[in-house]
């Protein structure tokens, strides 16, 4: 790729670039939910401290993409692919595919056997690399998102 990029987990130093970057591509699209809010906001309690991870994208030092593994409460999911954005300006350089490659890999090295994440049809570039990472469509279960039209699963 050529790019300087490198994936380092969350710290509180990137808390504003987790909600900035995932704000960046919610508002432009869709509008944010309350669901968006309690995570962005709250990152260390809504996820981390449940047992999930948090995935930074540093290009030349710099947040230009975020993602996030969330406990899943769905029955047969361990956890959700969530909250994964890359900044307009940093978009078609590699970093989404490092990212969901990285977070895929830290589910796998967490134990996890089955990931699920939610989406909408519109953000074609975004399947396009679930399809890519082996995400499989599936049968819609219970979502807290109205954007929500679009459920995919992994098996690892």
């Amino acid at each position: 790729m050529g790019v300087p990029v490198r994936i380092v987990p969350y710290s509180e130093t990137y808390k504003n670039a987790f909600r900035e970057l995932n704000e960046e591509w919610i508002i432009k699209y869709f509008e944010m939910e309350e669901m968006d809010r309690i995570a962005l906001h709250n990152p260390k309690e809504y996820i981390l401290d449940k047992g999930g991870y948090i995935a930074v994208a540093l290009l030349d030092d710099k947040p230009v993409g975020v993602c996030a593994l969330i406990p899943c409460t769905h029955d047969g999911y361990d956890f959700e692919l969530s909250k994964m954005g890359v900044s307009s300006k940093s978009q078609g350089l590699g970093i989404g595919k490092l990212l969901g490659q990285h977070i895929v890999g830290k589910a796998k090295q967490l134990g996890a056997q089955k990931i699920f994440l939610e989406s909408n049809r519109v953000l074609a570039p975004a399947l396009s690399l679930y399809k890519k990472l082996g995400f499989k469509e599936m049968t819609k279960i219970s979502s807290p998102y109205t954007r929500s039209d679009i459920q995919m699963e992994l098996y690892l």
